[in-house]
């Protein structure tokens, strides 16, 4: 089966502020142009067996399964959230790996 992807408003925003800032800290745009072009890449993968990706600890803050696919090295991995649906795969959001997960930021109310 070939899923379709649906990229959620939230993802969306999360990507183009990821590219804004790796554009402002590299004063150019073609690294942040190639940043955003290889996530994309990665994101399509999930088209064919979404489900090799484990299940993300903040699934119980969505209600739903949520996975993760992991996107980048070291201090510029990213994490990919997504819940599959029918036959679609909705990319939820793109977090910095760096940061906490959504469960710790909603218990601490940041």
């Amino acid at each position: 089966m070939t899923y379709r992807i649906v990229l959620q408003p939230r993802a969306e925003q999360d990507i183009f502020e990821a590219a804004r800032f790796i554009r402002d800290t590299s004063r150019s745009s073609a690294p942040a142009l190639r940043w955003t072009r290889r996530l994309r890449t990665k994101v399509d993968t999930l088209r064919a067996n979404p489900e090799r990706c484990p299940v993300d600890p903040d699934s119980v803050v969505y209600g739903r399964e949520v996975r993760v696919l992991l996107f980048g090295k070291r201090s510029g991995a990213y994490r990919i959230l997504f819940a599959i649906e029918g036959d679609a795969v909705h990319v939820l959001t793109v977090r910095h790996s760096a940061r906490r997960s959504v469960l710790e930021e909603m218990e601490d109310g940041s």
